[in-house]
């Protein structure tokens, strides 16, 4: 895959992989991020991976703009022998009773159970975070579901609604104004300032959506309040 380096402000770089939306584009932008890391460049302060792009920080005064593409090249060349680490999965549990549901249903012309086997059997990828602290941009939803947004977005979702909006599906990390169309809630929190890392969730890695009942939401909400919640996840080969 043919890369293009671009200067981004005085201090940036921007590596820009083929210009679409693909899982097999944003793994390969996962996996030069991950070599970088391993690499410790001298200079580096930051990087930011989008769709297909990787947004680099460095230090002019310690690494030169040349010197710093000079040194990526070099460890793309070799990314075959290094030891990349496989992305994981992890599991959201959620609990399908949105005020949504059954609109998407009906606009899908199938069942409400249907809506929720369809949406629960992916692995989705996450292509990056934004819009608010720790909101996953995910691939791969079924167009079984697809639903349109709201005409008027609602002015409060709560903090770890899950939601669909056209083709793509997400989680509402906060209480935020949104207009995606609400199809259950998670327990987990995808953001918290407590933690020592605030971000559950991270872009390169998947999510999977597990369903279950009031019963045991509510055991793994009291988990969670009492610190004694463990986040299930298992590793994922690059395909």
């Amino acid at each position: 895959m043919e890369l293009k380096y671009l200067p981004s402000g005085e201090d940036g770089l921007l590596i820009q992989f083929e210009k679409k939306i693909s899982e097999k584009v944003n793994q390969q932008v996962r996996k030069l991020e991950i070599a970088l890391k391993k690499s410790n460049i001298p200079g580096i302060t930051d990087m930011i991976s989008t769709y297909c792009s990787l947004k680099i920080d460095y230090n002019p005064m310690k690494i030169s703009y040349k010197k710093l593409i000079d040194k990526i090249k070099e460890i793309k060349n070799n990314i075959s022998n290094m030891d990349i680490d496989k992305p994981f999965v992890i599991e959201i549990p959620t609990l399908y009773n949105g005020i949504d549901l059954e609109f998407v249903a009906e606009y899908n012309n199938i069942t409400i159970d249907e809506v929720i086997y369809i949406h629960s059997s992916k692995e989705y990828l996450i292509y990056m975070l934004g819009f608010t602290p720790g909101f996953p941009y995910l691939g791969g939803m079924s167009e079984k579901i697809s639903t349109p947004r709201l005409e008027n977005p609602r002015s409060k979702i709560q903090g770890g609604s899950v939601g669909i909006a056209g083709l793509q599906t997400g989680i509402y990390p906060v209480d935020t104004p949104g207009g995606w169309r609400i199809i259950g809630k998670t327990p987990l929190k995808l953001f918290d300032t407590g933690r020592e890392n605030p971000f559950l969730l991270e872009s390169g890695n998947y999510l999977k959506f597990i369903s279950i009942n009031k019963k045991e939401y509510e055991k793994i909400e009291e988990k969670i309040k009492n610190n004694n919640y463990e986040i299930k996840k298992y590793y994922r080969d690059f395909e």
